[in-house]
Formats: C-alpha cells, structure tokens, sequence
C-alpha cells in the first residue's frame, strides 16, 4: 500500500517505514503531522486517483528532523557597468517518516 502526497508544491510516495524529504512543515521535532492532500492510493492491484485530491485517505507520518540545506549562491552581472551582486540562499526543509496510510473506506 502506497499515496501519491502533495506537500510544498511537491509530490512524493508516501508509505509506511519510508522517509521523506519535504519543504518546511512548521511541526516540532518528534510530533505527529497528518497529510491529508492525497492524489492517489494504491492498495493491492487497486489504484484509486482523486479529482484533485482523495476524501477521507489521509496519510500520518512523525517529524524526524528540521534543517536547512547548503548554502547555494545566487551571483547576478552586467557587463560593462561594474554591476556585481552576490547573494546566497538555503532552502529550509523537514523529514518526515511515514507511520500509517489511512483509507477512508
């Protein structure tokens, strides 16, 4: 049994036992988080696809970890006018290991 999950704009399989990376959910470490935007569940040979979004499936995960990722640079120029910009950027971001895959059936 497995969901396709929608979080941050993302879509990841969701099963249980299984860790995800995702884009920052504000859930203290140790917490539950319950993702409820799911687009599809297979169970079995069965596979169910929502218009967006499932009712009633909802997937339960615990949060593992927050953190930033590495630092990227973002550099912009223009030649011939002496315009230099360097600026940086990290991404925040949450792991989440998956605990259960509820379906509402």
């Amino acid at each position: 049994m497995y969901a396709i999950v929608e979080t941050g704009c993302r879509q990841h399989k969701a099963e249980p036992g299984r860790i995800i990376k995702t884009q920052l959910i504000k859930t203290p470490v140790g917490d539950e988080v319950v993702l409820d935007r799911v687009l599809a569940l297979h169970v079995g040979e069965k596979l169910r696809v929502g218009t967006p979004y499932l009712e009633g499936v909802r997937v339960i995960g615990r949060v593992v970890q927050q953190g930033r990722d590495p630092k990227i640079r973002v550099q912009r120029y223009k030649r011939k006018k002496h315009y230099r910009r360097l600026t940086g950027h990290r991404q925040p971001f949450t792991v989440v290991e998956i605990t259960a895959v509820e379906a509402g059936d």
